[in-house]
């Protein structure tokens, strides 16, 4: 199986729902609000699946793109897709593992650079809103945004964490995107 992303390149998918890729329309209207801020940002993809969103970016011109992924298997997929769009200026790492201990790990690092934009798209139902959610705003810039896809049937944005707020959602049939920003005290 395959995707098509920006410049209509053909990057590999796994088989099957496992690592359900973001839809083309949800992808292209992410990368619509996001069009100024992609070209030379730190791309955090957190729940990374086949590496489109990280792919899509590094096509736009990330600078630097980090994708987590608890499948091994999903992880060589990526690998594979990011290293046939990176140019060699481009920085990219897939991290296997779980995604909230990956990002306890990366949050106590103090030498982590922090992320101007991350995508969170978590399997629906693995009830990872609520700890990723804990965890982002230590991974964002002070400029930085968090996009979080999510089907209403299995969470609402309405219990963010204190240091997150709202910038804008939007829905797109059953999907929906919440932006967030950290709360700068």
């Amino acid at each position: 199986m395959a995707v098509r992303i920006y410049g209509n390149r053909e990057i590999k998918t796994l088989p099957g729902e496992a690592t359900r890729p973001t839809s083309a329309r949800v992808r292209e209207a992410l990368f619509n609000i996001w069009q100024g801020r992609v070209l030379g940002c730190r791309w955090l993809d957190l729940c990374a699946g086949s590496g489109a969103m990280g792919a899509e970016a590094l096509c736009r011109g990330a600078t630097a793109v980090v994708g987590i992924e608890a499948s091994g298997a999903a992880c060589d997929v990526i690998g594979h897709n990011w290293q046939k769009v990176a140019k060699p200026a481009q920085l990219f790492q897939v991290v296997k593992g779980d995604v909230v201990q990956q990002l306890k790990r990366m949050t106590a690092n103090t030498n982590m650079a922090p992320f101007d934009l991350v995508y969170f798209d978590p399997p629906y139902a693995a009830d990872l809103y609520s700890p990723v959610l804990t965890l982002i705003a230590d991974c964002l810039g002070p400029q930085g945004e968090a996009a979080i896809e999510y089907s209403a049937a299995h969470w609402q944005p309405g219990h963010l964490p204190l240091n997150l707020e709202i910038v804008k959602e939007k829905r797109y049939g059953s999907t929906s995107l919440v932006f967030v920003r950290r709360v700068n005290r």
